[in-house]
């Protein structure tokens, strides 16, 4: 089965990394943030205390949770938010 692309011939849609929105890269949602825009930790920083609810429905302290053990987190969101 093949999928078409409904914006190929739309190039207002794909911004300056090649990703594809279903608004125009001009939209004020899919510009890049202003200058000093917080991204959170840098590397190697502590993060802050935080607990997150599992798939499973249970709340998990992240410093409980792991311990000792380092850890990596990761937060997935689409292009167009």
């Amino acid at each position: 089965m093949t999928t078409s692309d409904p914006y190929r011939d739309l190039p207002e849609y794909r911004d300056a990394s090649g990703l594809m929105a279903p608004i125009p890269a001009s939209h004020g949602q899919r510009r890049m943030p202003d200058e000093g825009f917080f991204t959170g930790p840098a590397v190697g920083e502590r993060l802050p205390d935080f607990a997150l609810r599992a798939a499973s429905g249970k709340v998990i302290d992240f410093h409980t949770d792991r311990g000792n053990s380092k850890a990596a987190v990761v937060f997935l969101r689409s292009a167009v938010w």
